[in-house]
């Protein structure tokens, strides 16, 4: 396993210590009434001081343990719980208190309920629609085993952007996304644009896993060739030594070029550094690609 640089340890020392702050600490006090659970947490997030000073934070619907055993993941693959009926008025009462004017809601991978838990899900974003409707809403989803009526029962939900994160190239699947397959992941996020053109989609993938630069660059025109409008691309940091091991830190420089690279191409918006995670602030990478396409909606 490579060595963290010098300057990627100091971003996320800066990271940490700003959860000590008031607000970072009422953010998490707001979570612990209301009973939720984030990926900010779960995954270890190195970004958690930062966002939970701005107000953000990722709710995670469905519980916080997976059935898949992806090698990068530091999400729980306990045996999961049953879906929380109280959950959608929770997840809204949190975002009400919080102000929060975009909300991104990830879940776990749910291959034990029939619908991969797409109708609970869709039932958080409707909840929020009804509390909150000035709300713009992104669910980040699991894969649903390919099912398009799960899909579109989350689509028809009316979220702002759908996004799926294909996670890494190709030809590290099977060592990397046990139980993924990623020209199924590709195919979900062509049908989401497909059945409903007119909301946003968005993938986002890690590098330093081993990948080389002409399999980003092959990543990145699949994701465009699948009709996909926002990508993220920041550095998988292992949460243990049990886990993926990291194979490089690319600089920061080669975000630079990998984010040029994917507007050439034809995303609308793209965010890409050492540090940037698939819901790091969504809210703003939603908002610039709306004006890029002269659409004059404010969050």
């Amino acid at each position: 396993m490579s060595s963290i640089p010098t300057w990627l340890k100091e971003i996320v020392g800066r990271n940490k210590a700003a959860l000590r702050s008031a607000e970072a600490l009422k953010a998490q006090e707001s979570l612990d009434k209301h009973a939720l659970h984030t990926v900010c947490h779960a995954a270890k997030c190195p970004n958690r001081g930062e966002c939970f000073n701005c107000g953000d934070a990722t709710f995670m619907v469905l519980g916080d343990r997976c059935t898949r055993g992806c090698r990068f993941c530091a999400v729980s693959h306990e045996k999961p719980l049953p879906p929380d009926t109280l959950e959608p008025q929770r997840v809204a009462a949190a975002i009400q208190e919080w102000k929060i004017r975009y909300a991104v809601l990830t879940m776990p991978t749910r291959d034990d309920l029939r619908d991969g838990g797409a109708h609970h899900f869709a039932q958080v974003i409707q909840t929020i629609h009804a509390t909150t409707p000035t709300v713009r809403i992104e669910p980040l989803i699991s894969d649903f085993q390919g099912d398009t009526t799960a899909l579109h029962t989350i689509l028809d939900a009316k979220p702002d952007v759908l996004a799926h994160n294909i996670e890494t190239v190709e030809s590290l699947y099977p060592q990397v996304r046990v139980g993924a397959l990623y020209k199924r992941s590709l195919q979900l996020l062509e049908n989401s644009k497909k059945y409903a053109p007119q909301i946003l989609t968005k993938s986002g993938f890690m590098v330093g896993l081993g990948e080389t630069e002409e399999q980003i660059r092959r990543l990145l025109l699949d994701l465009r060739q699948a009709g996909v409008d926002l990508v993220t691309i920041g550095q998988y940091l292992a949460p243990s030594a049990k886990h993926y091991p990291v194979a490089g830190y690319p600089e920061p420089s080669q975000y630079k070029n990998w984010e040029e690279y994917a507007l050439s191409i034809g995303f609308k918006a793209v965010a890409s550094g050492p540090l940037v995670r698939s819901s790091y602030r969504a809210g703003a990478l939603y908002q610039l690609a709306r004006q890029l396409e002269n659409i004059p909606k404010s969050i």
